[in-house]
């Protein structure tokens, strides 16, 4: 049986942990999907498999594991704070020994003179040095060597062997005749540590989406206990069916049904949307949004993992770690990289030991430009000074960063926005789409019929018209006959009692109306003709088989339905229409809004094979719908785009949510998928780059190996930079990105 278990996992730091943990889970028998997330320190696996299986696959990598309980609200601010705490104190003690060490250095170079003898000064250095490697250092080696032992080498094992040959320099001096390279491992090591310092807390910035989120949910809820006295407990401890009271100005501890009282509610956080709701005996109200101006009392109907905002931080945590297929590309080169970097240092130490000579005169070509090139160092000196370079220089940090860190700030954003993006793949495959599909009911128009107009086929004065039609109506469940009912309440029109009130499933309904007879219904229930043009669905009255009115019901298009159409064509999209509505219905709407293809009159299973058809001719297709009888087209298509208020059915369905109602959130989709897109090909661009240029100058002897990981670092927080920035410019603004991201350097 296939099952989700959630694993806690410790000792990770870094991209190549995580490759390193995914790699080992998803040898273990059963696993179909593992998703480790650093920031959480946590593995979510998927498959038929025994958990104490998981468990020793993890710890035979050197990483602790653990068994998560189904609480999705971790205590996550707390758990970054301690990240980045640690981080600075490990590089405020690793320059609290370099500093020293440098000045050192400095004061010789400058004067000439070692304050002890040179003996001592390179002792000294070599101490310092030493305890920056293995006090604050020790993380590292550790990691380095764990992953070692079992054969998994990760991204510190190159910064472990570039920072340790350079200190075993100072002892080997004394039987080989080569320069001490003690100083350069603590310099190694400080910079590595303040990278690792800057990364963790700009990915910490990175998961501000999920803080904000669980922040918003409450953690005390009142409640009435057996004696009607109200009590204070825990929201862990809130039990379905349990009436909690919520006054002005608190927050909703959880998803529940209004059982007394009326409130406004704010709703931003499911939304988007400033201006609250009022909220009425009945209406779902959702755990995280606040009662603003009055006291409500509300029965619990879900708790923990199974409310509304527990499912949000679940899709925006699982979008956040999911591998686009452009990240597997980049999994697959760091994968190999850290074995190809060892072979390559190696053949480095070889080359400038074999041939000496050859690689000095190269040197010499670039002393000029490279002012650190020491070209007096012996033979064994070169070989170790290039080696140690090309170990450090070639850490893939950057290309690990390169596309988790963008979906972290992109999804985060998103959800910030009402734009719930469950799956990481919907950021590339939107980005890819050139076709959207939308649905009419609930997608273009409002989703709620009403009354455009009444046509007068009679004497009778039209409220009576109203008047007669509602009052059958009222005993009908039907859209249709809503609209009808509440044009009469709109008219504040008294309703008559109807009896011997008969049913007649997709016709319409009759009864009697005192003495005569009513129906209202369609024409042939009614067996009437009409050659009146209309644009909405025409509903029938009569009375004693005569009919006295016909009234002319629409589902009106939103507001915002027309710019957004107009702006998807002018970014170049195709838009095509797919509804079960009248043929006629649907060309109105389509001429409305100017969409470019329409099919009329389709089954729900009808708009999967319209889906299937324009993706055999090539299209990439999205499919817009309410998320519920638009279900198979939105699995059908290459993005599935569900339109709801934060439902069930909603969350559910297809790889984006818009929690707003608002159609425009379809165009800052599509804009915030290209910005993220457009930040992950940035990010891979320098991250290769770097790679491509910096190993061959190192393999060449002209980096120095403390320049080597002051690149090394300021690459790796480049890229979580890059990223971030996403945070503080408006992503959904189309003619600024479209400014930034001008080139596309993977067209």
């Amino acid at each position: 049986m296939k099952e989700i278990i959630e694993l806690k996992i410790s000792g990770m730091h870094c991209a190549g942990c995580v490759g390193t943990v995914e790699g080992a889970l998803r040898k273990v028998d059963g696993v179909e999907e593992v998703i480790v997330n650093l920031t959480l320190e946590k593995a979510t696996i998927s498959g038929s498999v025994d958990s104490a299986n998981l468990l020793s696959a993890v710890e035979k990598t050197g990483y602790g594991a653990e068994l998560l309980g189904s609480e999705v609200l971790l205590d996550l601010q707390v758990k970054i704070d301690e990240k980045v705490e640690t981080a600075f104190s490990q590089m405020k003690i690793a320059w609290g020994f370099t500093i020293p060490a440098m000045i050192w250095m400095g004061i010789h170079m400058i004067s000439g003179k070692t304050w002890l003898s040179m003996e001592g000064m390179e002792f000294g250095i070599f101490i310092l040095s030493a305890l920056v490697c293995f006090v604050p250092g020790r993380v590292t080696l550790m990691s380095a060597l764990k992953s070692a032992i079992h054969l998994s080498p990760n991204m510190d094992v190159l910064i472990a062997l570039g920072s340790l040959a350079a200190l075993s320099t100072g002892i080997i001096k004394s039987y080989i005749e080569i320069h001490s390279f003690a100083g350069v491992a603590g310099m190694i090591m400080s910079f590595h540590l303040t990278g690792r310092y800057i990364e963790t807390k700009a990915r910490g910035r990175s998961s501000e989406a999920i803080q904000k989120l669980i922040s918003l949910g409450a953690k005390q809820a009142t409640v009435l206990n057996m004696e009607n006295n109200e009590v204070q407990i825990n929201v862990r401890s809130l039990i379905v069916g349990q009436i909690v009271i919520v006054r002005a100005g608190e927050t909703v501890p959880t998803d529940g049904i209004i059982k007394e009282g009326c409130a406004t509610i704010d709703e931003s956080i499911v939304t988007g949307e400033s201006v609250p709701v009022t909220k009425n005996i009945g209406d779902d109200v959702i755990g995280g949004t606040i009662c603003a101006d009055s006291t409500i009392k509300v029965e619990v109907t879900k708790i923990g993992s199974e409310t509304f905002l527990a499912k949000v931080i679940q899709m925006v945590e699982h979008a956040q770690t999911t591998k686009v297929p452009i990240q597997v590309f980049a999994d697959r080169v760091v994968a190999i990289f850290v074995p190809i970097i060892l072979v390559l240092a190696i053949s480095t130490f070889f080359v400038w030991n074999l041939f000496p000579t050859q690689m000095k005169q190269l040197a010499q070509i670039f002393s000029d430009i490279f002012p650190w090139i020491n070209l007096d160092l012996s033979p064994m000196g070169m070989a170790i000074y290039a080696a140690i370079a090309v170990l450090v220089i070639a850490c893939p940090c950057a290309l690990g960063l390169a596309t988790p860190t963008a979906l972290m700030v992109g999804t985060g954003l998103g959800a910030e926005n009402g734009i719930l993006i469950r799956d990481g793949v919907a950021i590339q495959k939107l980005n890819e789409v050139n076709l959207i599909l939308f649905d009419k009911t609930g997608t273009l128009t409002n989703g709620k019929p009403i009354v455009k107009k009444v046509h007068q086929i009679s004497n009778i004065i039209e409220n009576d018209l109203i008047r007669m039609a509602a009052s059958l109506e009222k005993e009908s469940t039907h859209p249709l006959a809503n609209a009808i009912v509440k044009l009469a309440e709109e008219n504040e029109l008294g309703l008559d009692s109807v009896s011997e009130i008969k049913v007649m499933p997709g016709k319409g309904i009759s009864g009697k109306y005192g003495s005569a007879t009513l129906k209202v219904g369609s024409a042939s229930f009614i067996d009437y003709t009409t050659e009146l043009a209309m644009a909405g669905t025409p509903v029938f009255l009569s009375l004693n088989d005569e009919c006295i009115a016909i009234f002319e019901i629409e589902d009106a298009v939103r507001s915002d339905s027309a710019d957004t159409i107009s702006s998807l064509k002018s970014a170049g999209y195709k838009c095509v229409l797919v509804t079960g509505d009248k043929k006629e219905i649907a060309d109105t709407l389509s001429t409305q809004l100017n969409i470019d293809y329409v099919h009329a009159e389709v089954l729900p299973d009808e708009k999967a094979n319209i889906v299937n058809s324009y993706q055999s001719e090539g299209f990439v297709v999205a499919m817009v719908g309410d998320g519920i009888n638009d279900a198979p087209a939105i699995a059908q298509a290459d993005v599935g785009i569900a339109m709801g208020s934060g439902t069930d059915i909603a969350i559910e369905t297809g790889e984006i949510v818009l929690a707003k109602s608002d159609l425009s959130a379809v165009l800052r989709a599509t804009e915030l998928a290209n910005a993220t897109f457009n930040t992950i090909k940035q990010n891979l661009f320098w991250a290769f780059i770097y790679n491509i240029v910096a190993i061959p100058l190192a393999f060449a002897g002209l980096l120095h190996p403390v320049i080597a990981e002051v690149a090394m670092a300021l690459s790796s927080i480049s890229v979580v930079g890059n990223s971030n920035r996403l945070s503080f410019k408006d992503c959904m603004n189309k003619k600024y990105y479209e400014t930034f991201y001008s080139i596309s350097y993977f067209d």
